[in-house]
């Protein structure tokens, strides 16, 4: 996972990685608003390396598009997320529902429409959203102008089974390949986008180049090796799942756990648990080199090298901020949700993925905002070390 990349020395630079999690990615940007707020008001991003999955790689190319002046381009995330509806998203009317739902039925029982699309939502309405909001000549701008050395973003191949990081930066990167996952040299667009946050059998596929990919999180067990094969020196991680603490006490239950629940915690598995992992093993590389002598290091033997991190996750649980404002949701996925357990508390982490409605993602980025705030002096001081 700490791979060096074969680029020639350079200076150090700050990774930021933003991980996948549908609606709760808001929370990122409630973050980036409070670091923006800690630099100068001019300033360039600090982060010229940005690595973005599903959702969150929304929030990076918005970011990358913005290097130039880092507190406009939050400013730019802050207005889609704090007056986003879910119908910016995917068709939320009751006929748009029906039609999808079967058109989805129709594909699994005609074999002449086996090669339509399979989703349980359409998100037509993203690819508009992005296509108003986002100007993507603006990433080659920023590498152009220096603020940006590469933006990637990550996707999942369902025939290839492999994680897919295509990049766009600085003309030193070289593409990688590693077990089941690789690093492909393109101008990223909508298209990345869209595939990158393709929440399996909720949101359809897209085929880039000759293959159809879906949401980046899909087995993506190295969430953090992108932004280091991109340069990356230290990296600064914005998870949106609370850190865990002590396990949970395991009860007795009376009753089948409702879709919602088992739904939930596919999601949670895609989403975090593989972050989990890669920062515990980049913990324990770290701490094996600092057992190797100097002279050691000196002599180039060693191929690994230290990665400096720090992780800014919820203070709080999402998934009980998501059933507060259940009651924004359109009439029509409220019955669905409903009908699914999804707006029952054993169902609320599913909801908390899939709340795609502006109150509850200002709350989502004022929980943000306070978390960065309370950790303000340790995290600025990371972020303007060299």
């Amino acid at each position: 996972m700490s791979e060096l990349n074969n680029t020639s020395a350079r200076l150090s630079k700050l990774g930021l990685v933003l991980t996948g999690g549908g609606a709760r990615a808001a929370y990122q940007v409630g973050v980036l608003r409070a670091i923006a707020e800690l630099l100068p008001s001019h300033a360039r991003s600090p982060f010229p390396i940005i690595c973005g999955t599903s959702a969150g790689a929304i929030n990076a190319a918005g970011l990358a598009m913005s290097a130039t002046h880092f507190a406009t381009g939050v400013r730019q995330l802050e207005a889609v997320w704090g007056d986003l509806h879910v119908d910016q998203v995917h068709r939320a009317d009751l006929l748009g529902v029906i039609r999808n739902t079967a058109r989805c039925v129709g594909s699994l029982l005609s074999s002449d429409l086996v090669r339509t699309p399979f989703s349980l939502l359409d998100n037509a309405p993203l690819r508009k959203l992005l296509s108003c909001r986002l100007p993507f000549r603006g990433i080659q701008r920023s590498i152009h102008l220096g603020a940006l050395h590469a933006l990637g973003v990550t996707v999942w191949g369902y025939t290839s089974g492999q994680s897919v990081t295509f990049y766009q930066g600085h003309e030193s990167i070289k593409p990688w390949s590693r077990v089941m996952r690789v690093g492909v040299a393109t101008r990223i667009g909508i298209q990345h986008l869209l595939a990158s946050s393709a929440i399996p059998l909720i949101f359809p596929a897209v085929r880039l180049n000759r293959e159809y990919f879906g949401d980046g999180s899909m087995r993506q067990l190295a969430p953090l090796s992108p932004a280091l094969h991109l340069g990356a020196d230290r990296i600064l991680v914005i998870s949106v799942t609370k850190k865990r603490e002590i396990p949970l006490e395991r009860v007795k239950v009376t009753s089948y756990p409702p879709v919602a629940q088992i739904a939930g915690h596919m999601m949670s598995s895609i989403f975090v648990d593989s972050l989990e992992i890669d920062l515990e093993r980049l913990q324990r590389i770290n701490g094996t080199l600092a057992l190797i002598p100097p002279e050691t290091k000196k002599e180039g033997s060693i191929l690994l090298r230290p990665i400096e991190s720090m992780v800014i996750s919820p203070s709080e649980r999402i998934n009980e901020i998501a059933l507060q404002h259940a009651h924004s949701l359109p009439r029509t996925m409220r019955y669905l949700y409903r009908a699914v357990g999804a707006l029952s508390p054993s169902g609320s982490r599913l909801l908390s993925y899939v709340l795609f409605e502006a109150s509850y993602c200002r709350a989502l980025i004022d929980l943000g905002y306070r978390d960065t705030m309370q950790h303000q002096d340790e995290i600025l001081k990371f972020i303007t070390m060299s």
